[in-house]
């Protein structure tokens, strides 16, 4: 936790900062030597120093990441009273899988998102995003003509954090690299969120710019910084939006951290 002294008319006050990260992990691995090191990265998750942090592309039990649950790994390095590991889908990326059902046991071999917390949590919730359930061609940079791309499920977890300045709604997501459907996404998941009342936080790998992110959701941007590739970023792919009485757009940091192809994102509010 982090804290700052203010003094004013002869008194001191105590303002402390709650720290919210969002990390697309890209399951720990590094891509400078392409191994997952566990330490590795529960150094890295330490090093953020988050309250609540969104993690996206998390291996629980796959042979890649030598069986580990990362988001264990995550809550230990962190100190998180409280965690939530959400499968999008159930089997090895890339290989044979199949769309999770939200009844996935400990033991078998999942990948999706998850949502930790120092503070405690009064509930969580699973959220299917829509899928797109068939091939579909996509022009990337590097190719004259599209290429026929087969996306995976999404899902979002949200919580409902007891924070010291009261209960805040988080939810963290990752959503399709397909333009137009993780619009469709995004739309789907802040309607089902407004109904909640409150103040809201989205925090995730979201595919899309920051002002695509800002009109899709009517959302505040609390922090802002390139992110992706994370060797040289030029794009922001990666977000933290809110909803209610917050901050505006307090700058954030962008972290470069040794592992994944993203660069982790932050803000103190």
């Amino acid at each position: 936790m982090r804290a700052c002294g203010v003094a004013g008319a002869g008194l001191a006050a105590r303002m402390t900062a709650m720290r919210l990260a969002t990390f697309n992990i890209l399951h720990g691995r590094s891509t400078d030597d392409d191994r997952v090191d566990v330490d590795r990265f529960a150094a890295a998750v330490s090093e953020l120093d988050a309250d609540v942090l969104a993690l996206q592309e998390v291996d629980r039990d796959q042979p890649r990441s030598g069986s580990a649950d990362l988001t264990a790994v995550a809550a230990e390095a962190m100190g998180a009273v409280e965690h939530r590991f959400v499968a999008a889908l159930a089997g090895t990326p890339g290989a044979i899988w199949s769309a999770a059902t939200g009844e996935e046991q400990p033991g078998s071999a999942a990948y999706g998102v998850a949502l930790l917390s120092r503070y405690p949590v009064r509930s969580w919730r699973r959220m299917p995003l829509p899928a797109l359930r068939t091939r579909v061609p996509l022009r990337v940079a590097s190719r004259r003509m599209p290429i026929v791309v087969r996306d995976e499920p999404r899902v979002a977890v949200t919580a409902v954090v007891a924070t010291p300045a009261g209960d805040l709604t988080v939810a963290a997501t990752h959503l399709s690299f397909v333009p137009g459907w993780n619009a469709l996404q995004l739309r789907r998941l802040v309607r089902e969120l407004r109904a909640r009342g409150g103040r809201l936080i989205v925090m995730g790998d979201l595919n899309m710019g920051p002002a695509q992110a800002v009109r899709l959701t009517g959302m505040k941007a609390l922090a802002s910084g390139l992110t992706f590739p994370a060797e040289a970023p030029v794009q922001q792919l990666d977000h933290i939006l809110g909803r209610g009485p917050l901050p505006p757009d307090a700058g954030g940091t962008v972290h470069h951290l040794p592992l994944s192809d993203h660069r982790a994102l932050s803000v103190d509010l």
